[in-house]
């Protein structure tokens, strides 16, 4: 019996041995130069300095593969201090990697370097990578596809094509300036000019528009991503069905839509097939507002999905919801599964219930008629210290403070598993009961990244800046694989 445990125990070791070793012949190590300077842009038929990576706009797509490792050399050549932000990658053991400023790193100053380095490990879809400094990411801002490994596939057909969506805002002016306004005066910052795809506003407004050709009958891969400041947006496609089958680079059971719905650092990806008539038809997006008497930009930005077809024609318009359709906008999110079974933890070390908005952090009617003695804010650095390995349950429970509004909560270095929505007041005897513990959807788990301090915060930027984050202290655990590793010798001093 022993000598039948210790054969096993060197075929195992064996297994691991060339598993691992395989695992390091497939993987590629990809480099980078991004350098973040002023370029001149024309857009709604102006020209203006803007800041961008590289001279484009938007930045470079960063492809890759599950298991590969990225370092980009990141070079401060503007005025402004920069950081850079790797939108949804779990940091494993890497959190000066993750770039929020004054958080997990100094801001790389004018003139000054940093290189970025992180391995991919165990994801794969669309993320994206943005700055996180103040309102830099107005303009700094690109896809980052992870593709699966060698010898894996899509659990969907291959599309015939791919192409990234970036949907974004555009301002006519400097967008630091907008920021720097809205903060002398105390006042909501002004709303943005334009809506944009692919840093075009379209043609439904002057001096823009842009296509993008598909061939009759194949199928499509379209990665969006709402790189906007401010705004939760509607996408649709005239005469087209969406097969959403991915997001925050996690694969979700497929679900067919008219209109997506999608916040501020959110990424969805979909199919399409092209079964139309030969012609053109317009792709579009537009707000979708949730918070009543908050002034937005109600414009509509468009490209066009063109057959291969040299037709002039008007491109056909989809049907856009209202701007303030919250039906359509929840059953749109209500419809997220994953692809199949996930162990949900069930024993939980950590409950916690957080309020989301303005105001005092003291028990109330969240959602009824909220004094106004209420409404003033408490300020102060807010941190939790969590222990490595935990499992955590954070409610999140919005208020009626000021106005009814949604905020795309983002959690820096995890996902985790969404497992009840509602409306009201949570009810910590009842709501339970709703969880859907068999098959959440997976967004940007608690429990699997080593340590470090990780940022939670509202990706409407526009709230960062009034106080709406909060950071978690992650322990080291036990041994190097669970410790950070030190920090670089070129991360930036403050």
């Amino acid at each position: 019996m022993e000598l039948h445990r210790i054969k096993c125990s060197i075929f195992l070791g064996l297994s691991i041995f060339f598993a691992f070793s395989a695992c390091l012949a497939s993987a590629a190590i990809h480099h980078h130069n991004f350098v973040i300077r002023p370029t001149p842009v024309k857009r709604l038929c102006n020209t203006h300095d803007i800041m961008t990576v590289n001279g484009q706009f938007p930045g470079p797509t960063l492809e890759v593969r599950n298991g590969d490792t990225v370092i980009i050399k990141a070079t401060n050549a503007g005025k402004y201090n920069i950081t850079l932000h790797w939108h949804g990658m779990r940091q494993m053991r890497t959190p000066w990697a993750d770039g929020p400023e004054f958080v997990t790193q100094c801001p790389i100053r004018p003139g000054g370097t940093y290189t970025y380095r992180f391995t991919i490990e165990d994801q794969e879809g669309t993320l994206w990578w943005h700055a996180h400094s103040k309102w830099m990411r107005a303009t700094v801002y690109g896809a980052l596809v992870i593709y699966p490994k060698l010898g894996s596939s899509y659990p969907f057909p291959k599309p015939a094509r791919e192409y990234p969506i970036i949907l974004g805002e555009w301002w006519n002016r400097d967008p630091m300036q907008v920021l720097q306004q809205a903060t002398m005066t105390g006042a909501g910052a002004n709303v943005s000019d334009a809506y944009t795809i692919n840093a075009q506003p379209g043609d439904l407004y002057p001096c823009s528009g842009q296509v993008f050709p598909v061939k009759t009958g194949e199928t499509i891969l379209l990665r969006i991503i709402n790189a906007a400041l401010n705004q939760q947006l509607f996408f649709s496609i005239a005469n087209h069905q969406m097969t959403v089958v991915e997001a925050d680079a996690s694969y979700t059971k497929p679900f067919t839509t008219n209109v997506v719905m999608i916040g501020p650092g959110q990424t969805t990806n979909v199919l399409i097939t092209a079964n139309q008539p030969s012609g053109r038809y317009y792709m579009a997006a537009t707000a979708y507002s949730s918070a009543p008497g908050v002034p937005f930009a109600n414009t509509t930005t468009t490209a066009i999905l063109e057959y291969n077809t040299r037709n002039s024609a008007r491109p056909i318009l989809p049907r856009l919801p209202p701007w303030n359709d919250t039906n359509t906008a929840n059953s749109f999110t209500s419809q997220f599964r994953s692809i199949s079974k996930v162990d949900v933890p069930l024993q939980i070390d950590d409950n916690l219930f957080f309020t989301v908005n303005l105001g005092p952090p003291v028990q109330f009617d969240y959602t009824g008629n909220v004094s106004r003695g209420l409404w003033t804010p408490m300020t102060g650095t807010k941190l939790y210290k969590l222990k490595f390995g935990s499992h955590v349950q954070v409610v999140l429970q919005n208020t009626n403070i000021f106005t009814i509004e949604d905020h795309p909560m983002h959690l820096h270095g995890y996902h985790f598993y969404v497992v009840g929505t509602g409306k009201g007041n949570f009810d910590p005897k009842t709501d339970p009961a709703k969880f859907n513990l068999v098959d959440p959807p997976f967004r940007n788990t608690v429990g699997t990244t080593p340590g470090g301090v990780w940022l939670m915060h509202c990706h409407l930027d526009v709230h960062i800046g009034w106080g709406l984050a909060m950071v978690f202290l992650v322990e080291n655990g036990v041994g190097k694989l669970q410790s950070l590793e030190p920090p670089p010798p070129d991360l930036p001093q403050c």
